[in-house]
């Protein structure tokens, strides 16, 4: 390579790394602005809370949806300023041989509010529903008496006073795809892929029939399942603080601002069932 020829390399190895730089800062940018959105809803937040705490009420705001939906994400930016007494995030791994001896649901009930708190469930007792039965994880039989006695024990919990949310972070399969790229490349993300994240795109109908089933047989008037449309990250997260600060009439409530959740981001589960029946309909399969 002669001298010449090695400036020029040199050159554009340069312009390339000020390229990478200023396509950081952009994300940078975009990522700061797109916080800062937030703030607004995270005040309203800490004044639900704060009503939760002197009225001695019980809330719990529970998180599904597929793997890379975005509900870690959404999770971390709802309790980000709150008051760490008065709320807990419960991300339970597999049961241990005990627990599967146990009553399925009472390792849940283990971690339930007391009276002033919330308590938010990053993946749930729906895993019966949808994870169990499409990896094996539990029996058919197990299943359908999961399905059969889901919807008493949470009217049960709504009849004794619990405030309840149900959020299902729908994304597509494209754009599971292209996040599951981003953690496989990035070293900051790869301990984010799992076992079950390299199972979800080859199983992705399977999970959607079980999906179907779900929010169809158990989204009831006193547990109705919200779906939030996930692709969009920041607009996700936004509907979902919506829709939790609307499951409350807390005090000091801003009169500034908008409560009303974007029905192109927030379905109710009804109307995502009827939308995947129409798409079944013209398909001949679901998509999603």
């Amino acid at each position: 390579m002669t001298e010449l020829e090695a400036l020029r390399q040199e050159r554009d190895d340069l312009a390339r790394r000020v390229e990478a730089l200023r396509r950081d800062r952009a994300a940078l940018g975009r990522k700061l602005r797109a916080e800062a959105d937030l703030r607004p809803w995270q005040v309203e937040l800490l004044r639900l809370q704060a009503h939760l705490e002197v009225n001695r009420m019980r809330m719990i705001v529970l998180f599904e949806g597929r793997d890379a939906s975005g509900k870690g994400g959404a999770i971390r930016r709802v309790t980000r300023f709150m008051n760490a007494k008065h709320y807990r995030v419960v991300a339970l791994g597999r049961p241990t041989d005990e627990q599967r001896s146990q009553w399925y649901f009472q390792r849940y009930v283990g971690h339930f509010p007391s009276g002033g708190e919330m308590v938010l469930f990053d993946r749930s007792w729906y895993n019966r529903a949808m994870v169990e039965p499409v990896l094996g994880f539990c029996t058919p039989r197990e299943y359908r008496d999961f399905m059969r006695g889901v919807t008493a024990f949470e009217r049960d919990l709504v009849r004794q006073g619990t405030v309840f949310v149900k959020l299902y972070f729908s994304v597509t399969r494209e754009e599971q795809a292209r996040r599951f790229a981003r953690r496989r490349e990035d070293p900051l993300r790869q301990w984010k892929l799992s076992e079950v994240d390299l199972q979800a795109q080859h199983r992705w109908d399977d999970f959607t029939q079980y999906k179907y089933d779900m929010i169809r047989r158990t989204s009831t008037r006193a547990a109705p399942w919200l779906v939030v449309r996930s692709n969009d990250k920041q607009r996700a997260r936004l509907n979902a603080m919506k829709v939790i600060l609307n499951a409350v009439d807390y005090k000091e409530r801003s009169t500034e601002l908008d409560f009303t959740p974007d029905p192109a981001v927030v379905l109710p589960g009804a109307q995502e069932v009827a939308l995947m029946e129409a798409e079944r309909r013209h398909l001949g399969r679901f998509a999603g």
